[in-house]
């Protein structure tokens, strides 16, 4: 049994661990909630403009804009969602299980890599994968600028014809407990031909304008979706990973009290017994 200045020390410890989880805890939760009103605001707007340009397209000639191009896929971009920091249970390493098997289902040769963030980042450069691009250090200060700098990057990484096909892998926000992978194409452009699609539109000036005016700003919304997306999964999950480990702080500073407490009983019964063995002895 550890001696009960060991015990002090390590009550002393997890306390302050204690502390510092409950402020993170409290930082999360306010952070999520601003990244959570700022995803659902921009939520509406994202799928409506998707909505538009799919109705269109069965009627628009791919020709007219080149990012409607439907290659062969030959060589894959995948676009990997990370957070900058840990602390967070699983979230990055979800993200980036996933994206190994996005991965190994094209094979490592025929894959490019585009990391947003430092966590998946740092991962797939330590394992010499091919990242071609990489963006950090921003979540703090995001805004739509990030997400039109990072789009055009994948636009014109997919109309060089470096990649046939561009795959986003993100955390999807449903609630605080819950965060879903999604593993989302965003290029080329494609339509579901099952879904109903309204007649007896008239559309002005024409469909192939609206789609060259629409496409390019349907990219930049969508990647601003998943950043918002994204952010506020990270902020939920290191919440609840950090409520978690308060909760953990708390039960191990019970049980150090009550190991403290026998361990004190111990000593004070261990000192009385050699007080009364002395006393004898001074007696005989």
């Amino acid at each position: 049994m550890a001696n009960l200045k060991e015990i002090r020390n390590r009550i002393k410890s997890v306390k302050s661990i204690q502390q510092v989880t409950s402020a993170m805890k409290m930082v999360a939760g306010a952070k999520m909630r601003k990244a959570q009103e700022r995803m659902e605001q921009a939520r509406p707007y994202a799928y409506r403009i998707r909505d538009v340009i799919q109705d269109l397209l069965p009627d628009v000639d791919r020709s007219v804009l080149k990012l409607l191009e439907v290659r062969p896929v030959k060589r894959v971009g995948i676009v990997v969602v990370t957070s900058d920091r840990g602390l967070a249970g699983s979230f990055n390493t979800n993200i980036i299980k996933h994206a190994h098997q996005e991965i190994e289902s094209v094979g490592a040769e025929n894959t490019d890599l585009i990391c947003i963030g430092k966590k998946g980042a740092d991962h797939f450069k330590r394992r010499d994968f091919n990242v071609i691009e990489t963006h950090v250090e921003f979540w703090n200060e995001l805004d739509f600028n990030h997400a039109m700098k990072i789009g055009n990057g994948i636009i014109s990484h997919f109309l060089n014809g470096k990649v046939d096909e561009i795959r986003v892998i993100f955390n999807e926000f449903k609630n605080v407990a819950t965060q879903l992978i999604i593993v989302d194409k965003l290029l080329p452009l494609t339509f579901d031909a099952g879904s109903s699609r309204p007649q007896n539109r008239i559309y002005e000036p024409s469909k192939e304008s609206i789609v060259k005016s629409l496409v390019p700003r349907h990219l930049n919304v969508q990647v601003w979706r998943y950043l918002l997306e994204s952010f506020a999964s990270e902020q939920a999950a290191r919440m609840v990973a950090m409520e978690n480990a308060t909760d953990n702080a708390i039960e191990m500073t019970k049980s150090l009290q009550l190991e403290y407490n026998k361990a004190r009983q111990n000593a004070i019964t261990t000192e009385m017994l050699e007080i009364v063995s002395g006393a004898e002895a001074l007696k005989q």
